[in-house]
């Protein structure tokens, strides 16, 4: 028996050591199992004139809805629809005009207006070229850079100069307003049509020239539901959380205009 005593001992420290051990494993697994919620995550698919405004807005929405995460993809609002059609993952849409969500109708809720939007001339930083208006841009010295006119700010554009009769050839077609934006910020063009939006938060790196009410076109920006969401629940709180009093303010804040 003495001698029987000492080869035991192992096994029975082994069995007291590993007992703890597994107890404290299947306690860690109770926890996240039967803790928090786990968090939904919203894939939003935007235009690229959200950019910024949608990043706060995006931080704002998380705070109220701890237990939804928001992401955002954001592109020209024509890349945005082919993407719904190709049947991308994706929970809602906001577009930049209401032709391109018009015809994703088969795709989405019933979409509604958030915000919108005008035009304006964006120039290099202290306008070297002296540009004043619409009309100026079709001089043959100035290099000028527009957006596709398949996308909404391309379309905006092309629909301003045609009532002014004003014929432009642009150096460059660009697939989105930050492109066109870019073009002119990095000294590759000398103007641009651009939103008023995505000018206000180049400041410093453009200048601008105001192209009158009577000349220019209204942007419209609707929200809607993706049918193919997973989180349809969660997708259709985003979309009217955007419509909310403070999605509006930070809208208005970031030089948006009222729907």
């Amino acid at each position: 028996m003495p001698r029987t005593a000492p080869r035991r001992l192992p096994a029975v420290l082994a069995a007291v050591l590993v007992l703890p051990l597994a107890a404290a494993c299947d306690g860690d697994r109770k926890d996240s199992g039967s803790g928090a919620k786990e968090r939904t995550t919203l894939t939003v698919l935007a235009a690229a004139s959200l950019t910024d405004v949608f990043k706060q807005a995006g931080a704002a929405y998380e705070k109220e809805h701890p237990d939804t995460k928001v992401t955002f993809s954001f592109a020209g609002s024509q890349e945005l629809a082919a993407q719904v059609r190709q049947g991308a993952p994706a929970d809602a849409l906001v577009t930049a005009d209401t032709k391109t969500m018009d015809g994703l109708a088969k795709e989405t809720g019933t979409p509604g207006v958030i915000a919108k939007n005008r035009l304006t001339i964006a120039t290099a930083p202290g306008n070297p070229k002296k540009v004043e208006g619409l009309a100026d841009l079709s001089k043959a010295d100035l290099k000028v850079v527009l957006a596709a006119p398949e996308v909404p700010v391309g379309r905006y554009s092309k629909q301003v100069l045609d009532q002014q009769h004003v014929a432009v050839k642009p150096v460059s077609q660009e697939p989105n307003v930050r492109a066109v934006l870019g073009k002119v910020s990095m000294g590759e063009a000398d103007a641009g049509i651009v939103y008023l939006t995505d000018a206000a938060a180049a400041k410093g790196k453009v200048a601008t020239v105001a192209i009158p009410d009577d000349q220019n076109a209204v942007a419209s920006y609707p929200a809607a539901t993706l049918k193919g969401s997973k989180h349809a629940g969660e997708a259709a709180d985003f979309v009217r959380w955007l419509a909310s009093d403070e999605a509006r303010k930070l809208l208005l804040s970031a030089g948006f205009q009222r729907p």
